[in-house]
């Protein structure tokens, strides 16, 4: 399950999009498993002269323990994204019912991570990211590779950043003020010429240049 492009804004793009480590996958596994062999050797051993009523409620309880345990598990590795974009962070979940938080870049404050040893081995860890809002600190499990994701995540934020305070474009910036009239100039001649800076001499140059008869 791909994050949807139509979510994305124009001139948004994904930088990456990963789904939870596989590790997250082996104790649901083994939980289930478990509860397989058991629900095997219970039906298996069940002596026949016992209500068959019990070989189906223990049937019944052997599948509601996979379905709230371990299926629920394996349900969200499927369909959790982390995902970092030019403009925000977005985590997803869910298929029926759906969660979503989305972090802009702007609002992230720090990023860091942790892993133990068998973690940095096959490559997993936890990621905590602070921000600014509603969110405050977010702690992710099972990231891939969290040490180069929180190297993403402040590159694209350091970009965010730039793209933010840049100087606007010449197409964006304001329309140059319009050249003074003529009129104003001989005012502005004449101020100085009244106030002496201007010589009598100075000011016929200035304003035969001005009136383009120099």
């Amino acid at each position: 399950m791909a994050f949807p492009r139509k979510l994305l804004a124009d001139h948004e793009d994904i930088v990456v999009e990963l789904r939870p480590h596989w590790i997250a996958l082996v104790l649901p596994i083994f939980v289930t498993l478990v509860i397989v062999a058991a629900l095997i050797l219970g039906l298996t051993y069940i002596p026949d002269s016992w209500p068959s009523w019990l070989r189906w409620t223990l049937f019944i309880v052997g599948v509601v323990l996979i379905v709230f345990t371990a299926l629920r598990d394996i349900v969200d590795w499927v369909t959790s994204l982390f995902v970092v974009t030019t403009e925000r962070l977005v985590h997803r979940s869910g298929w029926f019912a759906k969660k979503s938080m989305e972090i802009p870049l702007e609002n992230i404050n720090d990023v860091h991570f942790n892993q133990s040893i068998f973690e940095r081995i096959i490559g997993a860890g936890d990621l905590t990211i602070e921000s600014a809002g509603e969110f405050g600190q977010q702690r992710f499990s099972n990231i891939r590779n969290p040490e180069h994701l929180q190297k993403v995540i402040y590159e694209e934020s350091e970009k965010n950043k730039n793209r933010m305070y840049a100087p606007r474009s010449a197409a964006g910036s304001p329309p140059p003020a319009a050249p003074a009239s003529v009129a104003d100039e001989l005012a502005k001649l004449d101020r100085l010429r009244a106030d002496g800076v201007l010589t009598d001499e100075e000011f016929r140059a200035q304003t035969a240049k001005l009136l383009g008869e120099g």
